[in-house]
């Protein structure tokens, strides 16, 4: 286990997060490289999770990078041979973080790896499957050894940090969503595999709520969600059409904002004003680069 230190770096980007829930992640990790992005720059959250745990680089953004960008920094104080990109909800014991690193010593054709996750019941809960395209994420795979697989969850995933330096990391472009898969489809396309170990277990508590401000959930939601898939499907040329039907939802969106806000709907008001706004940013964007 002392090897692990030398090994690997573990990388964290924080957005809004409980100090339980970062507690619940880091008591696991003990005498472990830590890096931890704090986009939402709290002060009193570092202060307090430095009392208890030591961290080797903590970094306040005055800004919110969103995931990608915030990854991307943590890379950049990484030192060791491989880096496991590490969400706060997600629990992982040392001994199932060695096996990731064995599975990808002895396979040289691995170019990522991630554990089988768990809810807090011991209910398989989905990680891995499908590109987007070809596939709704919904379903847990059950396995019973390891599995090649297209793309996994970014909530705990390893990698090499010579890997994620060719691929020159993240794609700055997704804020949140789609740049886990994104980040698979590059490695696929290296003719890498990919895979879900079935000896590496960690706990996954999907749908916990970051964003208390009911408001605030929603917009983000929906505007960093639909801008990102919308740039996921441009960037593989997967929507032909892309511009000019989200052209025809951009003025649905703005009409039904209206209407909301007529009726004092102003959940929907947020809603559909977030994705007016995701609309307007992409074809801005990228239109004129249409293919």
């Amino acid at each position: 286990m002392k090897n692990l230190y030398k090994k690997i770096t573990i990388q964290i980007v924080l957005y809004e997060e409980k100090f339980e829930l970062i507690k619940s992640c880091l008591s696991t990790l003990k005498d472990m490289r830590i890096i931890i992005i704090d986009n939402k720059n709290d002060f009193k959250l570092k202060k307090k999770i430095t009392s208890q745990f030591t961290i080797d680089t903590y970094i306040l953004n005055k800004k919110n990078l969103g995931y990608s960008k915030g990854h991307n920094q943590a890379s950049h104080y990484v030192k060791t041979e491989y880096m496991l990109i590490l969400n706060a909800d997600c629990i992982i014991e040392k001994s199932s973080i060695q096996n990731l690193i064995k599975t990808i010593d002895e396979n040289n054709q691995c170019g990522l790896i991630c554990p089988t996750t768990y809810d807090g019941n011991n209910n398989l809960t989905y990680c891995s499957g499908f590109f987007p395209e070809k596939d709704f994420k919904s379903m847990p795979l059950v396995l019973d050894g390891d599995a090649c697989v297209q793309t996994v969850l970014g909530s705990s995933m390893l990698i090499s940090k010579k890997l994620f330096n060719e691929l020159n990391g993240f794609d700055e472009n997704f804020f949140l969503y789609f740049s886990d898969d994104e980040l698979c489809k590059r490695i696929y396309q290296k003719k890498l595999s990919i895979i879900q170990s079935f000896n590496s277990k960690a706990i996954h508590i999907h749908g916990i709520t970051k964003v208390k401000n009911i408001f605030k959930k929603i917009f983000l939601r929906e505007f960093y969600y639909t801008f990102d898939e919308l740039y996921y499907y441009y960037k593989y040329k997967l929507n032909q059409n892309i511009f000019k039907k989200n052209k025809k939802k951009k003025n649905l969106y703005l009409i039904k904002f209206f209407t909301s806000l007529i009726f004092f709907k102003f959940n929907k008001c947020i809603f559909y004003l977030a994705r007016f706004l995701a609309l307007s940013k992409f074809l801005k964007k990228f239109e004129k680069n249409n293919f």
